[in-house]
């Protein structure tokens, strides 16, 4: 029996799946996450001056920091941007 999936990409994969949306976007979560951590570090900003920066509580700032946690709205992503001295670029492929 030929096995189906040799020679196919991993993105194939996730594609058949049905699961490749889902993976891109856990996978852009957690890029916006690990970046937002190393600005904090580079800045040497504790995450309650950066709650305070940006008017929200621990907690709001700890979901946006959370690879995992993906309920983060655009608003709240540009604010977080603007404190550090960054901008937000979207683009849609």
């Amino acid at each position: 029996m030929k096995n189906k999936t040799i020679g196919s990409s991993f993105d194939d994969f996730l594609e058949e799946e049905g699961i490749a949306e889902d993976v891109k976007n856990g996978a852009v979560k957690k890029l916006i996450a690990f970046q937002l951590q190393e600005a904090l570090a580079r800045e040497h900003l504790s995450k309650t001056e950066l709650a305070a920066r940006l008017n929200t509580s621990r907690a709001g700032l700890d979901r946006l920091l959370d690879p995992e946690n993906d309920s983060v709205t655009l608003q709240t992503l540009k604010r977080a941007a603007a404190v550090l001295g960054k901008k937000i670029r979207l683009e849609l492929v």
